[in-house]
C-alpha cells in the first residue's frame, strides 16, 4: 500500500459517490499515529493483543490527518485519540453484549455524562483508577477539549455527545433486541447521531481555533449545510461497513435498510445509495452557497468551517476506502471471534 503520507490520491477500488474535494493529509500524521499508540495503551482502551492488532489496522491516526489536515500537532492528537474513543465504543455497542440491553447502555451512559457535567470538566475523573477505561479515557478526552472552549461550545459539543450516546445507541440497542430494522427516515435521522458525526463536526472549531456565534450555527442555511455533509459522511461509510455489518447481523445500515423496506437486491440497494450520497454530496454544494450569502458577515468563521466540513467529505471516503477495518479477511475473522476484539471497558464490574 502506498504511504498515505505521499499518495496524492488513494488506492483501490473506491464507488462512484460524487466528492469533488482534493485529497489532503496533514503532516504531522506520524507523530498522530506515534500517540495515539501511546495513549491507548496508558489508558487502557486497548489491552489485548488481538485487539491491538486490529486497532492498528483501522488506523485512526491517518483518518484523523486526513479530516483534520490543518490541525497543528497537539490538536491532531487529540483528534485522533477521540477517534479512537469513539470507534472502541462504538464497537462495544455494536458487536458485544452491552449493545443489546438499553439497560446496561443507560447504565454506561450516566457515568459518561456525569464527567460532561463536572465542573472540574472532568480532571478528577481522568485520574479515578476506579472508573471504567471508557469513562476515564473520556474525562482526559473532555479535560483537553473543552478548559478553552465557550460555554456554548461546550453545551453544543455535550448535547451531540449526549444524543450520541444516550438517545441514538439506546434506539439502536431497542431494535437489536426487538428485531427491527428501522424505516428510511427515521433512520436517516438518527444515523446522524448514532455515526457521532455532529460531535466530530463540533471539534472543527477546536482545531481551527473558532468560535460559531449560536445565531448562525442555528440558522436554516447553517443546518441545511451541516446536514447535508454529515448525511455525506454516514452514507458512505454504510456503503463500505455494508459487508462488516452484515456478517456481525447488524441492521442499522442505510442499504441494509433501503434493501429490506424497498424489496431490493443488494446490488439495486447498493446503487441507490452511492446515488443518494453523491446528490447529497450536490445538496451540500448548494447549500453551502447559500450559508456565505446569508451571512457574509461571519465568512470568517464560516470558511474554515466549511473547509472543515469539505476535508470531511473527502477524508472519510479515503480512509473508508482504504482502512483494513472493513477489508474481506477482517469482516470474516470478525464474525467468527467477535470476542478476539472486543475490550471489556465499558463497566466496572467488566474490569
Amino acid at each position: 500500500m502506498t504511504d498515505p503520507t505521499t499518495a496524492s490520491r488513494p488506492e483501490g477500488p473506491v464507488p462512484d459517490i460524487l466528492n469533488p474535494f482534493p485529497y489532503r493529509v496533514s503532516p504531522h500524521v506520524e507523530q498522530a499515529r506515534a500517540h495515539l499508540g501511546e495513549w491507548t495503551r496508558r489508558i487502557g482502551l486497548v489491552r489485548r493483543d488481538a485487539a491491538r492488532r486490529r486497532f492498528e489496522k483501522a488506523d485512526f491516526g491517518w483518518f484523523a490527518a486526513m479530516v483534520y489536515p490543518t490541525a497543528d500537532a497537539e490538536r491532531l492528537e487529540l483528534m485522533a485519540d477521540w477517534f479512537a474513543w469513539l470507534f472502541l465504543v462504538d464497537d462495544q455497542l455494536d458487536d458485544g453484549r452491552v449493545g443489546r440491553s438499553p439497560e446496561q447502555v443507560k447504565e454506561v451512559f450516566a457515568g459518561m455524562r456525569a464527567v460532561l457535567e463536572s465542573a472540574d470538566h472532568g480532571a478528577a475523573a481522568a485520574v479515578d483508577p476506579e472508573l471504567p477505561a471508557a469513562v476515564s479515557s473520556l474525562a482526559d478526552l473532555w479535560l483537553r477539549s473543552s478548559s478553552d472552549a465557550t460555554a456554548h461550545w461546550r453545551r453544543r459539543f455535550v448535547q451531540h455527545l449526549d444524543d450520541c450516546l444516550t438517545t441514538a445507541a439506546t434506539w439502536e440497542a431497542g431494535n437489536r433486541h426487538a428485531g427491527i430494522v428501522p424505516d428510511e427516515e427515521t433512520y436517516r435521522e438518527k444515523r446522524r447521531h448514532t455515526g457521532a458525526i455532529y460531535v466530530c463536526m463540533d471539534l472543527i472549531d477546536i482545531v481551527e481555533r473558532i468560535d460559531v456565534p449560536v445565531a448562525v450555527y442555528e440558522s436554516r442555511e447553517f443546518t441545511a449545510a451541516l446536514d447535508a455533509a454529515c448525511n455525506v459522511v454516514c452514507w458512505t461509510n454504510d456503503v463500505y461497513s455494508l459487508e462488516k455489518e452484515r456478517a456481525m447481523g447488524e441492521v442499522h445500515n442505510l442499504v441494509h435498510v433501503v434493501e429490506h423496506h424497498r424489496g431490493l437486491d443488494r446490488d439495486k440497494a447498493l446503487a441507490h445509495v452511492i446515488g443518494a450520497t453523491s446528490a447529497e454530496t450536490e445538496l451540500f454544494l448548494a447549500r453551502e452557497r447559500e450559508l456565505l450569502r446569508a451571512h457574509p458577515g461571519h465568512t470568517a468563521v464560516l470558511t474554515p468551517y466549511l473547509a472543515g466540513m469539505r476535508t470531511w467529505m473527502r477524508g472519510n471516503l479515503d480512509w473508508s476506502s482504504r482502512t483494513k477495518r472493513y477489508e474481506a479477511a477482517e469482516v470474516a475473522d470478525d464474525s467468527r471471534r467477535p470476542d478476539a476484539y472486543l475490550e471489556t471497558v465499558l463497566t466496572r464490574a467488566e474490569q
